[in-house]
């Protein structure tokens, strides 16, 4: 079974509300919405895929981050790991840099069955 190691972010505003990515038509799962990030490349850690994930994704360059949740998801063709951070400070302001749309919602407003079933497990976690 193919493994996919997943950098995501909880990007938390000071309003209590975490930004999402829909994902684009013509990838898997298009239409659904997710946390910020991508695959991590060969070579790569975690932390570094993150950065250069919300940089490519949302343009805001990550100033301090902290490890959030790691989780583990089984779809039928793949085991994907997905390494949360909690971004704590960051320069930029988040906009779509991949024509991708982008939301900042309130936590109670998330609804899991809009997210990747790799994804909603965190949402319980989130404050």
């Amino acid at each position: 079974m193919k493994v996919v190691l997943v950098s995501a972010v909880a990007l938390i505003d000071v309003d209590g509300r975490v930004l999402l990515a829909q994902r684009p038509p013509g990838k898997s799962m298009a239409g659904r919405w997710e946390f910020p990030g991508g695959k991590v490349e060969k070579g790569e850690t975690v932390r570094e895929a993150l950065c250069r994930e919300l940089y490519e994704e949302i343009g805001i360059k990550v100033e301090a981050a902290v490890p959030f949740k790691l989780l583990d998801y089984r779809y039928v063709d793949r085991r994907v790991l997905l390494d949360v951070w909690r971004v704590t400070r960051f320069t930029g302001e988040p906009a779509a840099r991949e024509s991708q749309p982008l939301e900042w919602r309130a936590v109670t407003d998330l609804n899991p069955a809009e997210f990747p079933a790799a994804n909603r497990p965190m949402i319980r976690e989130l404050p």
